[in-house]
Parts: structure tokens; C-alpha cells; sequence
């Protein structure tokens, strides 16, 4: 890493197909690359961050008042109000932590400092950082609750990131990212080639471009971003009872029931067995009509036949 490198990965605990309609909804031009088992990593297109490191900064990455005032101002007036890239992935990793069941690890550097944000659910982002020599600049703490929220081995795992805390001069801040990643290898991370932490992020981005199962994400408006869930959520292990000849046979037995279900009802005056065949109907209904509007856009093909 030099003074000037900045750059920063997303690593996801899912595979691609789940990341992707998640990872739509940022906004932001990313590649998307398979990373491992049952992990995928996002490598920014753009580099909506500011472009030097940041001066006499505090705090984590998950802190959101790290820096200072002064700071703020300075690259505001240099790089037009852009925000250092520590907190620009960080935000990006709370959002598509929120919108998901997965954790989110965002690994950032910018020539001064690097660093990790991890992000899991609802709950506050915890993170680390390391000044460029490698010398550690957060709470111990941070790194066994991070080992917790991303299910590593309390007892071996958890004793290699405590390394990471403690002083090592011939371990600089990319020494310090690279072994953070050899632990995680252990949960079935695996980067590809030349996405390397340290990296500019003109480099990891024309890495991640030539690498053969990489896929571009970029927002396409809203609609899209719709059509792109159902078709994840068609796709998926659901998608059997949601589009095609399963899902029509479901919805159909929903009406066959519920229809003679809400007139034995009304005949007996019973508010609840009413109510429970128009649910049944209104099911069957919508799903006979789901299907029809899907199958004739071209909804997922993968459920047909």
C-alpha cells in the first residue's frame, strides 16, 4: 500500500444469486465475484470517496464521528465533500447488512490507515483499524465480537485476531488485512487472484472485470430492481411453489377450498370460517394471476415445464 492507494472490498457471507438483488439496491456500479463457499465479494466500479487519507482521524469505522471537523472541512474544499472511504463502505455495508440475513465485512485502506467494518443486521457495525505501520488503533474488544457475529471458532480463530491487536513491528496495516483474511479462509473465504487489500481501486476494478463469473450491478431504476427480486425469490428454493405448473396447482387447490369453504360459512353465519375461506380464495386467486402476468413478461425459467 503507498500514501495514495485507496480502495476497499466488500466481502458477503452468501453466494452470488443471493447478494445480487441486495446489492442493486445501493445505487452504486459494482462487480459482484464469487469469493468462496457460500461467499461472494463486491469490488466498487466508481470511487465516490474522498481521494487522499485522512489527517489525525479517530474512532472505528463503525464510529460515525470519526475525524474531526477540521478534517471534514479540508476534504470537503479538496475533493468536493466527499467522505472518507472508510465511511463511505461502511455505510454500504449497513445497508445491505439491514436489507439481508447475512453479514457484510467491508475491508477499506487509504494509504494512511486500514481497516474493517462489519455489519450484521439490525445490530451496530463493529470494526477495526490499523495505522499504516500495522499498529493497532481500536478496541480489542471489536475483534471478538466480530468473530462472534461471523460464527469463526471461538477458541482458535478467536486467538489469531487477538494477534492481530498487539503490537508486531514487522506487520504493517496490508500485513494486518491479509491475516485477518487467512483466518476467514477457515470459514470458506477464498478471493480471487489480484483482489488483494492494499490495491487501488482502479486496479482491483480492472481485475475483477477480466475474471470469468463476475457480473456487473448497476441500478436501473426501481422497476427493475422489483423485477430483479422476483426473479431471486422465483429462482430460489421457493421459486417451485411461487411460478410454474406447482405453484398453479397450489393456487388452484386454494380456490377449490376456499370457494365452497366461505359459502358453508355464510350459510352457518360463522364469521371465522368465512374469513378463513377468503383467505384461502383470495390465496388462490392471486397466485393464478401472479402466475399468468409472470409467465407472459418472462418470468423465471427455471420453475416452467
Amino acid at each position: 500500500m503507498t500514501t495514495t492507494s485507496v480502495g476497499a472490498l466488500l466481502l458477503c457471507r452468501a453466494d452470488p444469486e443471493t447478494v445480487r438483488p441486495v446489492a442493486h439496491l445501493l445505487q452504486e456500479r459494482m462487480l459482484l465475484v464469487p469469493a468462496g463457499d457460500g461467499w461472494s465479494v463486491l469490488v466498487p466500479e466508481g470511487k465516490p470517496w474522498r481521494k487522499h487519507a485522512r489527517e489525525g482521524s479517530g474512532g472505528t469505522p463503525a464510529d460515525g464521528n470519526a475525524g474531526t471537523a477540521a478534517d471534514g472541512n479540508a476534504g470537503s474544499a479538496a475533493d468536493g465533500g466527499a467522505e472518507p472511504v472508510d465511511r463511505v463502505v461502511g455505510g454500504w455495508a449497513t445497508a445491505l447488512a439491514v436489507g439481508s440475513t447475512w453479514p457484510v465485512l467491508a475491508l477499506w485502506w487509504d494509504g494512511d490507515r486500514s481497516g474493517y467494518t462489519l455489519a450484521s443486521g439490525f445490530r451496530r457495525p463493529v470494526g477495526y483499524i490499523w495505522l499504516a505501520d500495522g499498529t493497532p488503533a481500536a478496541e480489542e474488544e471489536a475483534m471478538r465480537t466480530s468473530a462472534v457475529r461471523l460464527g469463526l471458532d471461538p477458541v482458535l480463530d478467536v486467538q489469531e485476531l487477538e494477534a492481530l491487536t498487539r503490537a508486531d513491528p514487522s506487520a504493517d496495516a496490508d500485513a494486518r488485512l491479509r491475516g485477518l483474511l487467512a483466518v476467514l479462509t477457515r470459514a470458506g473465504v477464498e478471493l480471487p487472484p489480484g483482489l488483494t487489500p492494499g490495491e487501488p481501486a482502479d486496479r482491483l476494478r480492472s481485475v475483477a472485470k477480466v475474471l470469468p463469473r463476475a457480473e456487473l450491478i448497476e441500478w436501473a431504476g426501481w422497476r427493475d430492481a422489483v423485477r430483479v427480486e422476483l426473479d431471486a425469490v422465483e429462482s430460489g428454493s421457493l421459486g417451485p411453489w411461487v411460478l410454474g405448473p406447482r405453484a398453479r396447482a397450489a393456487a388452484a387447490v386454494q380456490v377449490a377450498a376456499g370457494l365452497p369453504l366461505t359459502l358453508w360459512g355464510a350459510r352457518r353465519r360463522s364469521g371465522g370460517w368465512i374469513a378463513a375461506g377468503l383467505v384461502l380464495l383470495v390465496q388462490g386467486v392471486l397466485g393464478l394471476a401472479y402466475d399468468h402476468v409472470r409467465s407472459a413478461t418472462g418470468g423465471s425459467p427455471r420453475n416452467g415445464g
